[in-house]
């Protein structure tokens, strides 16, 4: 591949218009409404999505045929029948996906020592408040459906364009990115680095963190990747060691430049031995390669004295601040702070 731009491809579903079909066999029988276009593939016109409907439930369970829809006689793309349907029944969101209206909240995140912002972690939301689309949910359809490389690509643009105005330079972003999206790190991330330079964002500043829902079965291709984003001067993040694939092994196989804790050890760690135990191990470790140790999911200021006492740099959670449009720490949190 030589290019991103055939990953996650688009595709619409017009209300009236021409439906096509592509057999891997010659002459397929196909009824008569169809015309065919050569021994391959055929159209017919329709006039509403319920004959769409209809159509896909005389195509359940047919192999070997790829489907499309185009508001000509020209073919725009044609995809396999278990993805068109995965996509019609989930329509609305994957409408949402390709042409919805995106924005990053921020969650801020702090220096131990100092109590002072280090960065955010932009997080990615539907921009007008009356549309309300789970990003876990967003990420599932994407998944499924073959657009995931495309709504990742969309959630990065976002979470750099959120910079403007907002965070001042020196201050970090924390930007979540799913490494199965990046088939060739060379020239998948292009779009990406293109962003950073229209916006002339530092790319110091900026820190692209796996993504907790990834399961990375090619370390070497993970590596690849984050090595591809150090080389533009930019940073990189493990999330949730502890979980997963993310195992403290993994931090000297693949050098991050920070790890992020999962919360599962955060969750009242001053009142568990074992949790104790794993994130002292941990950050001992990190801090030995040289790497910055993040505590995420802090809700209770006994856990952020704790982690702060065993050495960690960072800290996050709902504690210091919770995900928001403008950058912004808790009320609660800043007369803490300033009261010790």
């Amino acid at each position: 591949m030589n290019s991103c731009i055939h990953c996650g491809i688009s595709f619409d579903f017009y209300e009236k218009g021409y439906f096509f079909i592509e057999s891997n066999t010659p002459k397929p029988n196909l009824p008569q409404k169809y015309e065919m276009i050569n021994d391959y593939l055929g159209y017919f016109i329709y006039d509403s999505l319920f004959e769409i409907e209809q159509e896909l439930k005389e195509l359940d369970n047919q192999d070997g045929i790829r489907i499309g829809l185009s508001r000509s006689k020209r073919v725009e793309r044609l995809i396999d029948v278990k993805t068109f349907k995965l996509r019609y029944e989930e329509k609305e969101t994957v409408n949402f996906i390709q042409h919805g209206e995106m924005m990053s909240h921020l969650q801020p995140i702090i220096d131990m020592k100092s109590n002072e912002i280090f960065g955010y972690e932009s997080l990615l939301r539907a921009s007008s408040p009356d549309v309300f689309m789970s990003p876990g949910k967003l990420f599932q359809v994407a998944s499924q459906t073959g657009l995931h490389s495309l709504l990742d690509q969309r959630a990065r643009e976002e979470a750099i364009k959120a910079r403007n105005g907002k965070i001042s330079p020196g201050v970090k972003s924390f930007i979540n990115f799913l490494p199965s999206t990046i088939y060739n790190p060379d020239f998948c991330l292009q779009h990406t680095f293109r962003i950073v330079e229209k916006y002339k964002i530092d790319p110091a500043d900026l820190i692209f963190e796996v993504v907790e829902t990834e399961k990375i079965e090619d370390v070497d291709h993970l590596r690849s990747v984050l090595d591809r984003y150090k080389k533009e001067g930019m940073k990189v993040a493990l999330d949730d060691v502890g979980a997963g694939f993310s195992t403290v092994d993994m931090l000297e196989l693949l050098q991050p430049d920070y790890v992020k804790i999962d919360r599962s050890y955060i969750s009242f760690c001053d009142q568990d031995v074992e949790k104790q135990k794993f994130l002292k191990e941990t950050n001992e470790r990190a801090q030995a390669l040289g790497i910055q140790t993040l505590a995420e999911g802090i809700e209770r200021i006994e856990e952020f004295e704790l982690c702060k006492a065993l050495g960690y740099n960072l800290a996050q959670g709902y504690l210091v601040g919770k995900p928001a449009a403008q950058p912004t720490l808790d009320a609660n949190w800043l007369a803490l702070s300033s009261s010790r």
